[in-house]
């Protein structure tokens, strides 16, 4: 893969996720302050990403694997993106804002799978030449919040009370247009399936891989994936709001730290499977999502903001030790015939199912502890995602097997 390419494939992976880290993060902040919107109504805003995960597969199956150039797609579904992005930014009410989030998240899931098809086609070594180029993606989700956080002020105090997060839509819209103009001139990415060639709902959604569900390890290690994203629901929804409401200043500068600790923890992955193996390392990032949510839940913005920095800062043992080993896992359980099925299944699995179930549950608990004043019982709401993932995780140990997992760096 030469210089010109590589820089190419980088500058994508930057504004795809600076796109989506532009906005996401700070969205139940802004659902709350500016719209005015309830704990339901915020959980319906973020649903719209497992909504988006769900239809994903069947514009990629569907379209993009058998017509058109990935890029091409790629560069229309951003600039329709931008479109829907700045009505996002003129909305004044949940009511008009909800159809586009919606429509914008149909729209933007499948780009995830198409940079990643753009990338995969230019490597001959994917497994070595991959992470240089996806790290970039990490490192514009961690600009993006940065931005908001310390240049604009967007969720300050005063930036909060001025509605100025409505900006960041401003901002994503027009990083969308950039991206989906640039998509044009990525390196050519032709369809992977002829026009005439025939291919199954089931494939396109990974459910010929249910037969892997017939390995008692492998059935309850799906079913541990889909209820460990009931907590991670939580923090994707309400932490953003709940760091602003306590106090914290630039809580979304500071929310980078996870991504950051995302990268390092993501370099001592193998590690960690050499040394411990595969069940250890996913209880252990199981058990971390108990610890994150138990200092959100006795931490504050004063005296004890330290536990909040390490709470957001566990983010990457939380997210790499289990969904990344679990996509490893799944690989090796898979075999050649199941491996992109497989794959597949789990991600409508949990992002598709599990964080849609998430989601509704969060919001509901965030409604019920919400006080006259609009203030809320934040040690309350965080205890409730702590103690569902701790059950989780003993449920795991109880009747996972031990099992030899390898790891191919």
């Amino acid at each position: 893969m030469n210089t010109k390419i590589k820089i190419q494939l980088s500058v994508m992976m930057f504004l795809e996720f600076f796109i989506w880290g532009g906005w996401f993060v700070t969205l139940g902040t802004y659902l709350g302050n500016n719209l005015n919107a309830t704990g339901a109504e915020s959980a319906m805003a973020f649903s719209t990403q497992s909504w988006g995960a769900i239809i994903a597969p069947f514009i990629i199956g569907l379209i993009a694997d058998r017509y058109f150039n990935a890029e091409k797609i790629l560069g229309i579904l951003h600039l329709a993106g931008a479109v829907l992005m700045y009505q996002m930014y003129l909305s004044t009410d949940f009511d008009g804002f909800y159809p586009y989030v919606l429509g914008y998240m149909i729209l933007y899931m499948p780009t995830l799978a198409l940079v990643n098809s753009i990338s995969f086609n230019q490597m001959k070594n994917p497994a070595k030449e991959f992470s240089f180029v996806r790290v970039f993606g990490t490192i514009g989700w961690i600009v993006a919040g940065l931005i908001i956080s310390y240049v604009f002020l967007w969720d300050s105090v005063e930036g909060r009370q001025e509605g100025l997060l409505k900006n960041t839509f401003l901002m994503v819209s027009i990083a969308s247009a950039c991206l989906g103009v640039f998509s044009f001139m990525l390196p050519k990415t032709p369809p992977k399936v002829g026009k005439d060639e025939k291919i199954s709902i089931s494939a396109i959604l990974g459910l010929d891989a249910l037969k892997l569900l017939k390995d008692r390890n492998f059935l309850i290690f799906f079913i541990s994936s889909i209820l460990i994203c009931i907590p991670l629901a939580f923090y994707y929804q309400n932490a953003n709001p709940f760091l602003s409401e306590i106090g914290m200043d630039n809580p979304t500068g500071k929310m980078t730290i996870g991504q950051a600790s995302e990268v390092l923890f993501m370099l001592l992955l193998p590690y960690f499977f050499k040394k411990f193996g595969f069940k250890k390392t996913l209880i252990a990032g199981m058990l971390a999502w108990t610890v994150r949510y138990l200092l959100f839940a006795y931490g504050n913005a004063g005296d004890l903001a330290f536990m909040l920095i390490i709470g957001i800062a566990l983010h990457g043992i939380c997210y790499d030790f289990f969904f990344v080993s679990g996509q490893i896992y799944t690989d090796s359980k898979a075999g050649i015939k199941y491996k992109s099925a497989a794959q597949g299944l789990i991600t409508l699995a949990t992002y598709g199912v599990g964080m849609l179930i998430g989601f509704k549950i969060a919001g509901v608990i965030t409604d019920t502890y919400k006080a006259a004043d609009g203030f809320h019982a934040w040690d309350n709401i965080w205890t409730f995602p702590a103690i569902f993932a701790f059950v989780v995780m003993i449920l795991f140990v109880i009747f996972f097997k031990n099992e030899e997992v390898e790891y191919k760096e």
